[in-house]
């Protein structure tokens, strides 16, 4: 049984708008803070968007900050990433993971190993 899997990827124009999911199975993701992450083609994964396990604050990399939007549902046990005004530069493997998630000057950062679940990923492709 995956820990986390991704869903709601897919292909979008330029200017679209799409919302991932992450949903949680045998765990309870409340006591997890939730960071999704991403990775383009010939590129190193990166932080994309977090959201803590506490207060519920959120975190954003530059290149999304205004566009996306993270949010979490305890009651569905999903967290969801609501992406508008998509880029083309936006296309990448979108994967979800519960752990200690790391911020640094409040944008959220991939440490190897740093969490502790991991979802396969959902695919998103922007067109021009």
């Amino acid at each position: 049984q995956v820990p986390l899997e991704e869903s709601g990827g897919g292909l979008v124009q330029a200017g679209g708008s799409l919302r991932l999911s992450c949903a949680a199975s045998g765990f309870t993701l409340d006591y997890y803070a939730i960071g999704w992450f991403r990775q383009a083609p010939g590129k190193e994964r990166e932080g994309v968007s977090g959201i803590s396990s506490s207060d519920g604050s959120t975190y954003y990399a530059d290149s999304v900050k205004g566009r996306f939007t993270i949010s979490r549902d305890n009651a569905k046990n999903t967290v969801y990433l609501q992406m508008n005004s998509l880029k083309p530069e936006d296309t990448a493997v979108y994967y979800c993971a519960a752990g200690p998630l790391t911020v640094i000057g409040g944008r959220p950062v991939f440490v190897d190993h740093g969490m502790d679940y991991w979802g396969k990923g959902t695919l998103v492709t922007v067109s021009s």
